[in-house]
């Protein structure tokens, strides 16, 4: 007889979730997907995006920056020995990219998102604050950039990434946020080329 086996840390997360689920009541059970490990276990297996893929990569750039091609719709983390962590990312419609040099001043997890003015201007029907969680527009994480309004964050949009359709964040799916924001520490350089 042929013994199906899966690793243990895709398991856990899953035995957790349907005991959670079992004893929680159902108001109770939806909150425990919509954030947190569980939620960060069933959004990895649900979004697909451009594949992330590690690449040669030499440039001026210091191991453990972010370099963020607008044109090319890309987000690069500099590795060591000339490599890169390449992402596919959406980024600002026309008239919202930018580019610059900033610093990641802040990262959260599920965060939640409050619309700022000139967006609720633009858009009077977005609510004012959501929590965070699936449906949240900045998904599983997000990484400040300065004092700016901009941020690098998840979608709860995945179709999204490798277009121009944001208001002049850095979109990634969950999945790859989760991973750059393991990678990332507060104080990264993050270079946003045009």
């Amino acid at each position: 007889m042929t013994r199906l086996t899966a690793p243990r840390r895709l398991l856990t997360p899953l035995v957790t979730a349907a005991t959670l689920l079992t004893l929680a009541a159902p108001a109770q059970a939806i909150s425990l997907l919509d954030r947190g490990p569980i939620a960060d276990f069933l959004t990895v297996f649900r979004q697909q995006g451009v594949p992330r893929q590690t690449i040669g990569w030499n440039s001026p750039y210091k191991p453990g920056t972010v370099v963020i091609s607008t044109s090319q719709r890309r987000l690069y983390y500099i590795l060591p020995n000339q490599e890169a962590v390449q992402y596919g990312v959406g980024v600002g419609r026309e008239g919202f990219s930018w580019s610059g040099t900033k610093t990641v001043t802040m990262k959260k997890e599920w965060p939640a998102w409050r619309p700022p003015e000139q967006m609720i201007k633009r858009r009077p029907d977005l609510p004012r604050y959501m929590a965070g969680g699936n449906d949240n527009p900045l998904g599983a994480r997000a990484l400040y950039l300065g004092s700016s309004l901009y941020r690098i964050h998840g979608s709860n949009e995945p179709e999204t990434i490798g277009a121009a359709v944001s208001s002049g964040c850095i979109r990634m799916t969950n999945r790859d946020v989760i991973d750059l924001y393991d990678r990332v520490k507060v104080g990264t350089k993050v270079v946003v080329l045009p």
